[in-house]
């Protein structure tokens, strides 16, 4: 027979432990509520402890933390030399509010009760969160711009050195250069990563020359040296003596110009553009043909715009070894065709 008064007892019991439950799970609820702005136990950002603290609270902890150890002076050396970013020049930034959204989401991952246990019963959300991280564009390119331009060593190309006597070849160098893109790497990432050290070490590289001691000689298929005071033209054939012939040269008052020069027009039977100088008198500015009347035979080379090697009519072969020209170089006709055949526009023309 059916107990009423057990009945109601059980009744009232089961209600109890209901209302005991939903006072639980609201408590549960208010509790997970109030954490909703904190972050969990165990959880990092850019290996800050963050754990247990408000959203504004982790934003201050991290710029104390995370950014101002970033504002630091670095020093870069090279070759002997110390160049400083100064702390603060190089603006660091990050975005913190980003971590900060991830990390409380992490925080509420999961059933509110199982967050509520984790946190009364001292547990913790094991979880690291990477602080992206920028500094101002342009300032890094133009601080390694500035140490390659005092460090840099440019190469020396190997050369010929011309004097009356002849020609000596005179060896490159090695040169040095920053390695530039490596070198802001280098910087970024002790910028952005302050467990690197501020003290950084230039990469350097070796430049070669582009023209060595043993390419020379393909760089100079000819050269001639005109020595005044022998009256004597050497013609070089890749650096090695190839002839001399004797010549004139330019007399007292219009002297060949000395200096390094080097051909730069070739012709044959020339005309005669005659200077517009004092000597020239009545010719002056004017353009003899080529025949009996134009002093220029055979063949012309110019090397100084108004000066140049010609031949001249035999009948003046008595002046070579002689100071007789109004500035050019006189040869007689069979060397001067000789001389032409073998030398290209461009060669060089040392006047000694």
């Amino acid at each position: 027979m059916f107990d009423s008064r057990n009945g109601r007892r059980w009744g009232v019991v089961a209600l109890v432990v209901f209302l005991m439950l939903g006072l639980v799970v609201a408590g549960a609820a208010a509790y997970d509520h109030s954490h909703a702005s904190r972050l969990a136990h165990g959880i990092r950002i850019d290996g800050v402890d963050v754990g247990g603290l408000s959203a504004s609270e982790a934003a201050r902890r991290i710029q104390t933390r995370a950014l101002q150890i970033r504002s630091r002076s670095l020093y870069v050396h090279a070759r002997g030399k110390t160049f400083a970013i100064p702390a603060g020049s190089v603006k660091v930034t990050a975005e913190v509010d980003d971590a900060i959204t991830k990390a409380l989401a992490d925080s509420r991952r999961g059933w509110f009760g199982s967050r509520v246990v984790r946190d009364i019963g001292g547990g913790h959300v094991s979880e690291s969160i990477a602080l992206r991280t920028r500094y101002t564009p342009g300032v890094i390119p133009r601080f390694v711009k500035r140490i390659a331009r005092a460090t840099n060593k440019p190469a020396v190309d190997a050369s010929v050195k011309p004097a009356a006597s002849g020609l000596d070849k005179v060896s490159g160098h090695d040169g040095i250069a920053v390695q530039t893109g490596t070198l802001r790497q280098m910087i970024a990432s002790a910028l952005l990563h302050p467990t690197h050290a501020a003290s950084i070490k230039a990469p350097l590289r070796g430049v070669k020359p582009k023209i060595t001691k043993q390419q020379l000689a393909k760089k100079y298929p000819a050269y001639i040296i005109i020595d005044r005071k022998a009256h004597q033209l050497r013609f070089y054939e890749h650096l090695k003596p190839w002839h001399t012939w004797p010549i004139a040269v330019g007399r007292a008052g219009l002297e060949t110009p000395s200096g390094l020069y080097d051909v730069q027009w070739k012709e044959t039977n020339p005309s005669w553009h005659v200077p517009n100088s004092a000597w020239a008198g009545s010719l002056a500015g004017q353009t003899i043909p080529p025949g009996p009347d134009d002093p220029i035979k055979s063949r012309w080379m110019a090397f100084n715009g108004g000066a140049g090697i010609h031949g001249i009519d035999p009948s003046e072969y008595g002046s070579i070894g002689q100071d007789a020209s109004h500035g050019c170089v006189r040869m007689r006709i069979p060397d001067v065709i000789s001389l032409y055949s073998r030398t290209p526009v461009g060669t060089p023309v040392f006047v000694a």
